[in-house]
């Protein structure tokens, strides 16, 4: 550290003098510019950055760490899109392609599992012959097998395409989607809304604003749902904060997002493949920052899957304040290169957590607290 240390009256210190009128922002609980963001993503100091982040996030959480017991479903891998940044999706006909009949995808939620889930999370390709009725039925079969477990299916890219598919409005299909039983919606597919950026990555999906405006038009109909960014490839500083603050504005106007997740960019097997794979350092900036920028976000993850173990324990004290669930089994990152591992045990969170020095608190999707029975194959919801 340099001679020439900022300090606050809340114990704040930095070698960056840029950091100071931000943290002084931070402790008073104002809001921050663009222009802070990309000061926060080029500032040197990353400890600053992160004890920012880290106030913000106990000011929020106190000690309390969120993780949920969850199962992920990708009914398809075909995909008529052709992504640069994905390694899953599939065309039709190509080796490796699969699609599961509805009664095996029932089955699979089920398999393997000693305790019970609270969430299946459904996201898949955009598969060219699907009827709108496959998905809708893959809900209802869901719900009459586990009434009690929340569905969380269906990105704003799938709904878009579902919906011109059936010759749908886009609200219509979202009515369908509650009737069926669809609890709240993920939020992938998000990427980098910067058109640049999208033109690159993910030229065949719905533009940045058409994510946006579905999102918030599900919102207003009454479904909450995740939000993402994907980051580590050709996007830069300014298109980092430009989809922070645009994610910040819909949440301005709905209060429909429950948390924000961060998702490092997996090169391998990918038409990007000569891109590095994102390091420690920007992983825990990206938590930092997107904790300081997102200040109408609740919940701000850092996802294990994606960012290794290790460094979601570290995220916990630079900003995040969940980690995801034990997901059972991951193919999109996976299929990316991602090593770690496909799925992890309630107990393995558990310490995860502690070992961070945070208190667990298993909640559902709606962060509402979950109460295990003693064999814990059994649980209740708050109200």
């Amino acid at each position: 550290m340099s001679a020439s240390i900022s300090r606050s009256r809340h114990g704040f210190q930095t070698d960056d003098p840029a950091l100071s009128p931000i943290a002084e922002k931070v402790q008073a609980g104002l809001r921050l510019s663009f222009t802070d963001g990309v000061t926060l993503y080029r500032s040197g100091d990353i400890l600053a950055v992160g004890w920012l982040a880290n106030f913000v996030r106990e000011r929020l959480h106190g000690d309390l760490a969120y993780f949920n017991v969850n199962r992920h479903i990708n009914p398809t891998n075909v995909c008529m899109a052709s992504c640069r940044l994905c390694a899953f999706g599939r065309k039709k006909g190509e080796a490796g392609t699969y699609t599961m009949a509805l009664e095996e995808a029932w089955e699979t939620a089920g398999i393997g599992l000693t305790e019970a889930v609270t969430e299946f999370h459904i996201v898949g390709g955009l598969h060219p012959d699907l009827p709108v009725s496959y998905f809708l039925d893959l809900v209802r079969g869901l719900k009459v097998r586990y009434p009690k477990v929340h569905v969380k299916a269906f990105t704003m890219v799938e709904v878009n395409f579902l919906a011109k598919r059936g010759r749908l409005s886009v609200p219509d299909l979202l009515t369908q989607m509650k009737e069926a039983g669809v609890d709240s919606m993920p939020g992938g597919g998000a990427e980098i809304f910067a058109d640049r950026v999208r033109h690159i990555i993910c030229d065949h999906k719905i533009d940045g604003s058409e994510w946006l405006d579905t999102a918030r038009l599900a919102h207003q109909m009454g479904f909450r749902s995740n939000s993402t960014m994907l980051y580590g490839h050709v996007e830069n500083d300014e298109d980092r904060v430009d989809h922070l603050l645009r994610l910040r504005a819909v949440q301005d106007d709905t209060g429909g997002f429950q948390t924000f997740i961060p998702l490092s960019f997996h090169p391998d097997n990918t038409a990007l493949a000569h891109i590095p794979k994102t390091s420690g350092m920007l992983d825990i900036r990206q938590i930092a920052v997107s904790r300081l920028l997102l200040d109408n976000f609740a919940h701000i993850k850092s996802y294990w899957q994606m960012v290794s173990p290790r460094m979601a324990q570290i995220a916990l004290r630079f900003g995040a304040d969940d980690i995801d669930g034990t997901v059972i089994e991951e193919k999109i990152y996976h299929d990316a290169g991602a090593t770690t591992p496909q799925g992890m045990r309630r107990a393995d969170l558990v310490r995860l957590i502690t070992e961070a020095g945070r208190v667990p608190f298993e909640r559902d999707t709606l962060y509402r607290a979950v109460t295990r029975s003693q064999t814990e194959d059994t649980f209740t919801v708050a109200a």
